[in-house]
């Protein structure tokens, strides 16, 4: 009788580490079958409608990251995705030796501090008044793209220069221009899932299903949450940084309160 109990627990985590594996390989094998569908996607639709959608899916992404994995609701996201798209645009317009990838870095580096900023203010309150917290430091970046002069205040910033990608490969080209765009969303999207797959991801899952817990185990959560507001910060900088790129503008429209709601849409919609 112990014999056979010790052989049915010694079998259960293999059965499990199995399920894992299988369930690993059709993960990898669906997000292949994406990944062709990217490459042929611009020959059978319109690249710029494309373009849009990865742009928003990556914005999603970074926001799910924030809403899915850690469980925090911001109200504020749309800040980030402004403040990328404003300082990548006011770059490449201002410099027109600059090339995109290095106004998409800078973009994406503000977006980065700006998240740093909005964490270290609201990372502590928890449920409603971290979303309230959120959408108050988002309006009051609105007001700033409104009354600054470097973002065209309400007209905002048109005109914006593709340039060549590494000073080579012409953006020009709405073709080379998704390519481009659908490797910066494949690379987005790696990092999130290797983030949410990691010793990290699985802190941020325990931390959004019970925090006391989390906190009883002798986690930092606060460093934790706050870290996971950042890096999704980032990639929604990085998204709109892309964005003000295809489309060659940088207006209002993204800072505004209801693009805030739509991400959060976007997501809970695509799941």
């Amino acid at each position: 009788m112990t014999t056979t109990h010790t052989t049915s627990a010694t079998q259960l985590p293999s059965v499990v580490q199995e399920r894992q594996r299988r369930a690993k390989l059709r993960r990898n094998m669906f997000y292949l079958v994406l990944l062709a569908m990217g490459l042929v996607a611009p020959f059978v639709a319109y690249p710029v409608f494309l373009m849009k959608i990865l742009c928003f899916a990556l914005f999603a992404c970074a926001f799910n990251l924030l809403l899915g994995y850690a469980g925090l609701l911001s109200f504020g996201h749309a800040a980030f995705l402004a403040t990328g798209g404003y300082v990548t645009g006011y770059l490449l317009a201002s410099y027109p030796g600059l090339t995109p990838e290095l106004g998409i870095l800078a973009g994406t580096l503000m977006a980065t501090l700006l998240g740093v900023l909005f964490g270290v203010l609201s990372i502590r309150r928890q449920g409603i008044y971290f979303a309230m917290v959120t959408l108050a430091l988002a309006q009051l970046m609105f007001f700033v793209f409104v009354q600054s002069s470097f973002t065209g205040g309400e007209d905002g910033l048109h005109g914006v220069p593709r340039g060549h990608l590494f000073g080579v490969i012409d953006l020009s080209s709405n073709l080379a221009m998704y390519y481009f765009v659908f490797a910066v969303f494949v690379f987005g999207f790696a990092v999130i899932q290797r983030t949410v797959h990691s010793p990290f991801g699985q802190v941020l899952k325990a931390i959004r299903e019970n925090e006391p817990r989390a906190v009883s185990l002798g986690y930092n959560v606060d460093a934790y949450k706050l870290l996971a507001f950042v890096l999704s910060a980032a990639l929604a900088g990085l998204a709109g940084s892309t964005k003000t790129v295809v489309f060659q503008l940088a207006s209002l429209t993204d800072a505004h309160w209801h693009m805030s709601g739509e991400v959060i849409l976007m997501t809970l919609l695509g799941g």
